[in-house]
């Protein structure tokens, strides 16, 4: 008797779960970096502009634009209806930039992923018209679904526009100035994109943080996942750090969530070529620049991502490497000529 009580101990027992829940979880995590990803026969590139940071960085936008589409000969792009661009005033729209971008575009026969709603690509996030700062959270969110309602509208006939992607990094907690997740809400904007598209029916994106945060809920709400893929970043308190993430990590996380939520196709939507410094790239000396982005980073993160397995991929960072051709430096900007000179 005495055998069996110390056999059936709770404490013991308790002490054995944890044990083997700590074995398979490290075999997990040793499933997960090991081997390699099979190279994808193509891998499509493409860049995300942002009007608004062109102009931080002291750009004319447009002849930046222009130089995309021109000179680097990009034909995949994710575009941006930032709020505050497009209803600058209350219930006044404006669509001129946006309309000249897409016309660009499709003169160029160039792709584009338009991305709508509040939280959309670029710092602070949460890009908010001043007008519209003081609305609670609620009216806020009624003035978004009639923003997203004009925008698709404006564009569903265009077929420029390949997908639309709804929101960035919505499930990303703790970076960026915005309120929090409301997943009522975003189910909200997509069945709406969804009502609004329907006859021509484009996939719809969620992204997400590739190093930070589950896949799992955005996979399960959209047609293609969007992921994020950073090496070299900056934290408070621990200055700059690498991920010591092997390639074939993001090709099995895929594979993964493919199986469990049933997505029908993987991306990465943000692919870090720029720095990501204490501060932001206008503040930053190009000394602490280079720290984390200059040529032999650009030329390691792609050869990086050819090793994922993905076949997409859109580059971060264009306006930076068309800022430093502009200034005399034009290593990074001609060597991403090499993406698109096919």
């Amino acid at each position: 008797m005495g055998f069996l009580k110390e056999t059936l101990n709770p404490f013991r027992i308790l002490g054995i779960v944890i044990l083997i829940i700590i074995i398979v979880l490290i075999g997990f995590l040793i499933y997960m970096v090991i081997g390699q990803a099979p190279p994808a026969s193509r891998i499509d590139f493409g860049v995300t502009f942002s009007k608004p940071f062109a102009q931080k960085l002291g750009l004319d936008w447009r002849e930046a634009y222009l130089a995309i589409l021109d000179d680097l000969k990009v034909r995949k792009l994710r575009l941006v209806a930032y709020w505050p661009e497009v209803e600058p005033n209350r219930d006044s729209y404006s669509f001129e930039d946006l309309d000249w971008q897409i016309n660009q575009a499709s003169q160029k026969g160039t792709e584009v992923i338009l991305a709508v709603g509040r939280r959309l690509p670029r710092w602070p996030e949460c890009h908010i018209p001043d007008w519209a700062a003081n609305l609670s959270e609620e009216e806020q969110q009624e003035k978004i679904l009639i923003l997203i309602d004009k925008v698709v509208n404006r564009y569903k006939d265009n077929l420029t526009i390949k997908a639309w992607q709804i929101e960035n990094e919505p499930f990303l907690r703790g970076f960026g100035e915005c309120p929090p997740l409301d997943v009522e809400f975003l189910d909200k904007e997509i069945a709406l994109v969804r009502q609004l598209d329907f006859s021509v029916s484009r996939p719809i994106i969620i992204s997400t943080s590739g190093e930070l945060s589950s896949w799992i809920s955005p996979a399960k709400r959209t047609d293609i996942l969007g992921t994020t893929l950073y090496r070299t970043i900056w934290k408070e308190k621990i200055g700059y750090f690498k991920y010591p993430i092997p390639p074939v990590f993001y090709y099995k996380r895929a594979n993964l969530v493919k199986k469990i939520t049933g997505v029908e196709r993987t991306i990465i939507v943000e692919l870090q070529a720029e720095p990501w410094g204490p501060k932001q790239i206008y503040d930053l000396e190009p000394e602490e620049q280079a720290k984390s982005m200059n040529l032999e980073k650009f030329k390691e993160i792609i050869s990086y991502t050819r090793r994922t397995g993905f076949d997409e991929a859109y580059l971060w960072g264009v306006e930076w490497w068309y800022q430093r051709n502009k200034q005399g430096n034009g290593s990074m900007w001609n060597e991403a000529k090499k993406l698109w000179d096919i």
